[in-house]
């Protein structure tokens, strides 16, 4: 199986890439803008595979797509391409617009383009699998509710609203033109080769030089964890057995108020990094509360019963054992990660202006 994977240079675009060359016989071509959470070095395991082709394009160029489209004749379509930081949301919205909504139109159109001209067995079995978030369906504050793949849609930022616009998008291409679509709603992603500038890392890399760690409000928002890697798992998963025109919630059946993650990595540094940054006793010290985000919702919940229960996909991680891998994962590649810092990012809390 030939699979076209947007944004695959990025945190889970990678991880799937990773999951496809080494887990499966699927021939991969990346497509990923290299914006400034791109990270080719996330793929080097995998780079010199003779299955892997990498292109560096922007999910708005038509043309150029098209090429890509023409050169490597997918048989699947895994978009991940999407601007996903909500802060970077509330300070610049019109990124996330052009990438997540207007992207996701044009490679709909040039995917329905390639797809109408397959011969009919292989438009059969072609399948375009649009990969979303659950900050989609807003809020479940003050319930004990579950997101399920029928939760009206409700979002909150302008980052869960460009992504709204681009999962109905998807729905009305399959509607209308009939384009084999697959959507899934994944809860809060964690793990290795994570941008620096999301909570779990952040607070890692902080931790470790001895810098405040930040937490909005009185870290009481709730959110479900998912291990990167079993992500990866299931959205092949999904591709592979899930009916056309179905959505999927995926979750790690981990709901943990943001102050528990935090003190979780604090805890697990004491253990596998006793030696402090100077002047630092306890690395819980370094935990700093600091103004809430704008509009910011204060629980997430998935119910990942449909995938499980039809497609057979349970996560294998637990919160306490991928929490482990990814901690050290990153004591353990500095280098790594000291490159991404190398850049423009330099361990800053976004969401200051607003």
């Amino acid at each position: 199986m030939k699979v076209l994977v947007t944004g695959g240079a990025g945190f889970i675009g990678s991880a799937v890439v990773r999951f496809l060359i080494n887990e499966t016989q699927c021939k991969v071509a990346n497509v990923d803008k290299l914006t400034y959470a791109g990270n080719v070095d996330s793929l080097a395991e995998v780079a010199d595979s003779d299955r892997y082709e990498f292109h560096q394009v922007d999910i708005c160029d038509f043309a150029a797509l098209q090429q890509v489209f023409a050169s490597f004749q997918p048989d699947v379509v895994m978009h991940l391409a999407a601007e996903s930081h909500v802060d970077r949301s509330i300070e610049g919205p019109a990124a996330f617009i052009q990438t997540n909504v207007v992207g996701t139109g044009v490679i709909l159109e040039v995917t329905r383009a390639y797809w109408n001209e397959l011969a009919p067995e292989a438009k059969a079995a072609f399948r375009f699998h649009h990969i979303s978030t659950d900050e989609v369906y807003g809020d479940l504050h003050g319930t004990d509710d579950l997101f399920t793949e029928t939760t009206p849609y409700a979002p909150s930022s302008p980052y869960s609203a460009s992504k709204a616009g681009s999962d109905h998008l998807v729905r009305a291409w399959g509607r209308t033109y009939g384009l084999p679509v697959l959507v899934t709603n994944c809860s809060n992603n964690y793990g290795p080769y994570h941008f620096p500038e999301k909570l779990i890392p952040h607070v890692i890399l902080n931790a470790i030089h001895g810098k405040p760690l930040p937490v909005y409000g009185d870290g009481s928002q709730v959110r479900d964890w998912l291990f990167v890697e079993d992500h990866a798992r299931a959205l092949y998963t999904v591709v592979t057995q899930g009916e056309i025109g179905e959505t999927y919630n995926i979750g790690g059946h981990n709901e943990k108020r943001n102050l528990q993650v935090v003190e979780t990595i604090c805890d697990l540094l004491e253990e596998l990094a006793p030696q402090k940054p100077e002047g630092v006793e306890r690395y819980r010290d370094l935990i700093t509360f600091v103004k809430d985000r704008p509009g910011h919702d204060m629980r997430y919940a998935i119910d990942a019963s449909k995938i499980g229960r039809e497609l057979g996909w349970t996560p294998e991680e637990t919160f306490e054992t991928g929490m482990r891998k990814t901690v050290t994962w990153y004591l353990n590649n500095r280098e790594w990660w000291q490159r991404v810092l190398s850049g423009a990012y330099r361990l800053e809390r976004l969401g200051d202006a607003v």
